[in-house]
């Protein structure tokens, strides 16, 4: 089992940053690709950011690709998404997920989700 909690969402005008945290206990860590997902009221829940087991290779859904950065780092269980030059459409609930093999953009390939945080851009 690996047991996931983000944090790091709140309230930000539009054209501002923020910075997802999620931090991973229970299994190696290093041994897991990470991805971030996100779901807006009324919609299905959609692919941001990905990183591969080692944090050495990253992919992104295209309407984030320049904003978004996705990190992992091994030693402090952590995976991060630094949010930069948000809009009003990228408001909405963010998922870390976690998954023993490589990148993949499907939520179903993902075992372990976190329970969510909030974020909301205003503009």
């Amino acid at each position: 089992q690996v047991q996931l909690v983000e944090s790091g969402g709140g309230l930000v005008q539009a054209g501002g940053s923020l910075r997802l945290s999620c931090a991973a206990s229970g299994r190696t860590f290093s041994n897991y690709a990470m991805g971030w997902f996100r779901q807006a009221p009324g919609k299905e829940r959609e692919f941001v950011a990905a990183i591969n087991r080692s944090g050495g290779s990253t992919y992104y859904t295209d309407s984030v690709k320049g904003r978004f950065t996705i990190s992992k780092d091994n030693a402090k269980n952590t995976v991060y998404l630094q949010m930069n030059s948000l809009k009003p459409e990228d408001t909405a609930v963010y998922y870390c997920a976690a998954r023993p093999l490589g990148i993949t953009t499907s939520s179903r390939s993902y075992d372990y989700w976190g329970q969510g945080t909030q974020v909301t851009v205003s503009s």
